[in-house]
């Protein structure tokens, strides 16, 4: 047994047991993949993988818990080769962040400063993607730190902390009907084209339900990746957007104008995800400490390094 074979267990899990993405995420062939997987069936003498023809479908009941010890195996190699970074260098490296461009663009850039301040010789690198992309990257190991949606407290392998609370709102040009009409029904906002975000990212789902729900089809023209998008069309006079709450600055955005929309759509909480029982440098720690300051460094660390009790703990998914 070796690590490339417990490394293709658990990436076949993460790929849906497509070995063409696992041999691609390992940097293999498909047939070194396949001849490692028979190898350890071999060895072990049971079967892992439920079969049908040459495909993988999932795991048997021993590979489910194969999986779950190679989870934590793997786990501790790499706590053990971040060990020497970690005694050895406290205050430098490089923090990585996965998160979308929503977070990136509109509620780090004051955590980063504070934290630049704090660490001016770590390095800090951003990833943006969609809030499945974002906890890929934590779980492959791309990132230190993920920023995103209910995606994150889905994962029995990922930490998470609250970050903030946010709210839709709606956004006019100077001057629109609408601002004469508050507070402004979906009733109201049905009648006119809408710009918001695509589907998957930014709460997209709870505009989608409140209107369902109240038995509306808006008209929507464009669904946009991110805020700024929305802003150009709804300034061109493309429709009316509606967009994070979090992302409208009345001095920068002149000519615009946002209307409260907090009684027409849920919140939002926006969520910090840490790998589960892995060791981190101290200012990973921090970064976390500063995002949500309600929480202590000691209990950032009790949460990662204790497993989930069941899964009870997991939550229905909403994107953000």
């Amino acid at each position: 047994m070796n690590f490339q074979q417990l490394k293709i267990i658990r990436e076949s899990a993460r790929c849906n047991y497509n070995l063409t993405e696992v041999s691609n995420m390992l940097f293999t062939s498909q047939s070194g993949v396949s001849r490692h997987i028979r190898e350890l069936e071999d060895e072990l003498g049971v079967e892992i993988f439920i079969r049908r023809g040459k495909r993988l479908l999932g795991l048997t009941e021993p590979g489910k818990e194969l999986l779950s010890v190679a989870e934590r195996i793997l786990n501790e190699a790499q706590n053990i080769r971040r060990l020497a970074d970690i005694f050895s260098k406290e205050d430098a490296g490089v923090l990585t962040i996965a998160t979308t461009h929503t977070q990136a663009r509109y509620s780090l850039p004051r955590v980063i400063k504070a934290f630049r301040a704090v660490y001016p010789a770590v390095r800090l690198e951003l990833h943006q993607g969609s809030p499945q992309e974002v906890l890929a990257m934590l779980l492959s190991g791309q990132a230190d730190v993920a920023i995103a949606s209910e995606k994150l407290i889905n994962d029995p392998s990922v930490a998470s902390f609250p970050y903030y609370r946010w709210h839709h709102a709606v956004l006019v040009p100077d001057g629109h009907p609408l601002l004469e009409q508050q507070p402004v029904t979906l009733q109201q906002l049905s009648e006119y084209s809408l710009v918001t975000y695509r589907q998957g990212i930014t709460g997209r789902s709870r505009v989608d339900s409140a209107f369902e729900q109240n038995g509306l089809n808006p008209d929507i023209v464009l669904s946009a990746q991110d805020s700024d998008v929305i802003k150009t069309y709804v300034e061109l006079g493309l429709g009316v957007g509606i967009l994070a709450d979090k992302a409208f600055d009345a001095d920068r955005d002149r000519g615009l104008q946002l209307i409260n929309a907090e009684h027409l759509f849920e919140s939002n909480t926006v969520w910090l995800g840490l790998k589960r029982s892995q060791l981190q440098r101290n200012y990973v720690w921090r970064f976390i400490e500063l995002c949500n300051q309600s929480l202590s460094i000691n209990e950032i660390k009790e949460k990662v390094f204790k497993q989930p009790q069941s899964d009870s703990d997991v939550v229905i998914d909403y994107q953000i």
